[in-house]
């Protein structure tokens, strides 16, 4: 509990939260307010165009994470970290679980204030009846907590600000729709592409077109990306205790 506090203090007594914070629920509840006020009257009818904007909120949640992490590396911060906790193990997740819970407060906060106002803008029925329509709206914070850990997985591999972050951007917003571009097997691979499942756990879409029946379940899809940030974790994790600071 000791180590949370200090990771929180840490995190709070920095602009980069607020900042990010702001952004991302600018991001989310913006693009539903162009959304909600573009699209012809009886068109807007499923819960999840209300999230349309997720996928830059999510981009700005994994930079907001990148920099908890290579911040401190940058200014050697994180020497004084691990001689105060010499378990880095402890630190980093520490640090992690400060930064992926404020992810999905960050996350529930703009879903459902993206949905709330679309509701209220649109004549049409909006409202959470199902269990897909409350995964499309609630399952965005999660989303962010889990996409916060890939972030900071990546900050302790890296360790530098620009390249975290360029690296991060890139792949999320570009790379795995590229992978789509390869001949015969590129539709294929897509399918188990973690972002791309992440996408499929919040909307409960099927496969891209061309290729075969999405392989996983909502449930499946997202323990499948659960797994991959773990798994990256783990990874910066002994990476992190093996180099040196």
């Amino acid at each position: 509990m000791t180590l949370l506090a200090v990771e929180r203090i840490k995190l709070f007594t920095t602009r980069s939260p607020w900042w990010c914070a702001l952004a991302a629920l600018a991001v989310v509840i913006g693009f539903a307010a162009i959304v909600s006020s573009a699209a012809p009257t009886g068109e807007l009818t499923e819960v999840s165009w209300t999230q349309f904007g997720y996928g830059f909120g999510m981009a700005v949640i994994m930079v907001f994470a990148a920099l908890s992490v290579t911040t401190e590396y940058r200014f050697g911060t994180i020497r004084t970290t691990f001689q105060a906790v010499p378990n880095r193990t402890s630190a980093l997740l520490a640090k992690t679980g400060v930064v992926a819970a404020l992810s999905l407060v960050i996350g529930e906060i703009a879903a459902f204030g993206a949905w709330g106002l679309a509701s209220i803008m649109r004549p049409e029925d909006l409202m959470l009846d199902t269990t897909a329509e409350w995964i499309n709206v609630a399952g965005v914070g999660v989303v962010f907590a889990l996409a916060s850990v890939i972030a900071i997985a990546v900050g302790i591999l890296i360790r530098h600000s620009a390249g975290a972050i360029s690296l991060v951007l890139i792949y999320a917003l570009a790379v795995e729709n590229l992978i789509q571009l390869i001949p015969k097997i590129g539709k294929d691979i897509y399918e188990w592409m973690p972002f791309h499942v992440a996408d499929r756990f919040l909307t409960g879409s099927g496969s891209s077109p061309g290729a075969a029946e999405a392989p996983l379940s909502q449930a499946g899809s997202l323990a499948y990306f659960a797994g991959f940030a773990l798994v990256l974790l783990v990874i910066s994790l002994v990476s992190a205790n093996k180099r040196d600071a």
